[in-house]
């Protein structure tokens, strides 16, 4: 069985998704290989008045890497974030009807956050899978985006009215071939061309693994700043691809990104989740100045 299924993949995909196979068994047999390391202490982190904690996870439609569908499990990893906004992709059934996967209800009482309604179903919980947790009352205003390419995927944007100021959040699941990564790219950056200026996060399973001028992530460059060394998310029980991502403008919006590498977390999803503070007073002050 392949590392990376093809998930009923057109026959094009074949050969990515045999290389990125054949990548991460290299990876893994140079780790073991690698003499073991001491892991570093994890940073302690004062949050200000103004600071937000925000999360990225593609939840494998509540199927972990032992096989189960288990959407409690998943709600109670969501729970360890502590966040205050999260992004997830891989909330709905992926073809056919695309009903929600999630127990809202046990998401609620685990993290104390609830979905913003962006499914254009009536029993989904996502748009092309993609789902935005935020505090309950946050006012927003919120676009769906079809991204091109030739499978389906799509995109959040959303405004959200907060407390210590207006925060765009852009949750993303991005495709698997490099020439529909950059075209998905620039659609969003086409979008957010259009509203006023405000701090944005970029959040979700971008799907790029190659740092350098190979990235299709370069493409997102105008607006946020794509760094080549980001924590490793896949797959989740030896992590060496980085292919989900938390950016942010301005520079400095978004600091100590994170894997969040719980036991729970290991099994719940193929991917591991993403973790960062957003210093949001800070970048009102940029965004200011820029407007």
């Amino acid at each position: 069985m392949p590392l990376i299924p093809s998930r009923r993949l057109p026959s094009s995909y074949a050969p990515r998704i045999s290389h990125l196979t054949r990548r991460v068994r290299d990876l893994m047999a140079e780790r073991r290989a690698a003499p073991a390391a001491t892991p570093p202490r994890a940073a302690v982190v004062e949050r200000g008045s103004s600071d937000l904690r925000v999360a990225s996870w593609n939840m494998h439609k509540c199927v972990g890497v032992d096989g189960r569908f288990d959407p409690a499990r998943s709600a109670a990893v969501i729970g360890e974030f502590g966040a205050d906004i999260v992004a997830l992709q891989e909330v709905d059934k992926r073809f056919g009807r695309r009903t929600g996967l999630l127990d809202l209800a046990a998401v609620e009482h685990a993290s104390g956050l609830v979905p913003l309604r962006v499914s254009a179903d009536p029993d989904g919980h996502g748009w092309h899978g993609n789902a935005l947790l935020v505090r309950p009352g946050t006012t927003a205003r919120f676009r769906r985006l079809h991204l091109p390419g030739a499978e389906p995927r799509g995109a959040v944007v959303a405004e959200l009215d907060l407390p210590s100021g207006p925060l765009r959040v852009v949750a993303a699941h991005l495709g698997l071939l490099r020439r529909h990564r950059k075209r998905q790219a620039a659609t969003i950056l086409d979008a957010l061309t259009e509203g006023e200026v405000m701090p944005t996060l970029l959040l979700g399973d971008l799907n790029e693994w190659q740092p350098g001028a190979r990235s299709s992530l370069r493409a997102l460059e105008p607006v946020f700043t794509v760094p080549d060394a980001a924590p490793a998310s896949f797959p989740a029980r030896l992590p060496m691809l980085a292919l989900d991502r938390i950016l942010g403008w301005p520079q400095g919006l978004v600091t100590d990104v994170t894997v969040h590498e719980s036991p729970r977390a290991r099994i719940a999803s193929d991917h591991l989740p993403l973790t960062a503070w957003v210093r949001l007073g800070e970048a009102m002050q940029e965004t200011q100045r820029a407007a």
